[in-house]
Formats: C-alpha cells, sequence, structure tokens
C-alpha cells in the first residue's frame, strides 16, 4: 500500500540583489538547486528535465528517499522559473514557480511549490507518516529559501 502525502508551500520575500542577478540564479537549475539542503545527486536529463536525487532518511532498517523529475521553462522577460513534473520517475511529483519583480534598490521574490510525495507503507501509517514527510518537506524548503536569502545579501527588513 502506498500513503501519498500532498503538500503546498508559498514563500514570498525581498532580498537586496537585483532581478536579473536573482533571475540567473534561479533559472539556472544546478546552481539554484546547489543551495538545497541534502540533495544526494541531481541528473540533467536533457531539454530542461532533471531528476532530483534526495539523501535517504531514517534508519538502516527503514528509510526513505525522494526521487522525482521536474521540466523546468525560464522565461527572462517575465522573469518567471516554472516546472512541472515528468510521469513515471520516482516517488514524487512536483510542480511549481518563482516570480521576480525588480522593485528597484531591491527584487521581491515569490515561491509556489506543490508536491505529492508518496511512501511505501500500510494506510494505517498515515497517521505517523503524512506528518513527518509533510515537515522534513518543509524544513528543506524553508532552510533552501534561508540560503537562497544569504546569497542574494540578506532580506529587505
Amino acid at each position: 500500500m502506498t500513503v501519498t502525502v500532498h503538500i503546498e508551500l508559498q514563500y514570498e520575500f525581498e532580498v537586496h540583489a537585483q532581478a536579473d542577478e536573482v533571475f540567473s540564479v534561479l533559472s539556472n537549475v544546478p546552481l539554484s538547486v546547489s543551495h538545497f539542503p541534502k540533495v544526494h545527486r541531481l541528473v540533467d536529463l536533457g531539454e530542461g528535465v532533471y531528476q532530483w536525487e534526495m539523501e535517504k532518511v531514517g534508519t538502516k532498517q527503514v528509510h526513505l528517499q525522494t526521487v522525482y523529475a521536474c521540466k523546468y521553462v525560464s522565461d527572462k522577460a517575465k522573469r518567471t522559473v516554472k516546472w512541472t513534473p515528468v510521469k513515471g520517475i520516482g516517488n514524487a511529483e512536483v510542480r511549481g514557480s518563482w516570480k521576480i519583480k525588480d522593485k528597484k534598490t531591491s527584487t521581491q521574490v515569490t515561491l509556489n511549490i506543490e508536491a505529492d510525495v508518496s511512501v511505501a507503507l500500510p494506510a494505517l501509517m498515515r497517521v505517523v507518516v503524512e506528518p513527518v514527510v509533510r515537515k522534513e518537506f518543509e524544513d528543506l524548503v524553508d532552510q533552501y529559501v534561508a540560503n537562497l536569502i544569504e546569497r542574494f545579501g540578506g532580506e529587505v527588513e
């Protein structure tokens, strides 16, 4: 039996870096992903498709490794980066977007992520597994955003 955990996250923050620099980092998938914690490997599958392989979490006997692939599309004129899941790869489907807005002396950044993470466990384990998977995912994205904010010279207060 498989338990699927649905997660939706939204972040909005303003950084000191200029919009072109922010777009340059976020539209370069390997560079952007280098700020994401616990990535075991990022595989370039070509044509804007990347496969994420996260580090294993859990114990030696019971562990989870999240693997998924996304197709990335960047639009420099609109300053957006969007990704959609590639079906049939791994145990998760992740979609989302970056929106970058030039505010002259700073840059506003919006991140939207929606994920469905599947875990092969009995349905009875849903009550235990769902909050753990959700918290781990949220913690990783929180750290990713914090790492990017630092990369972009800190958050505007």
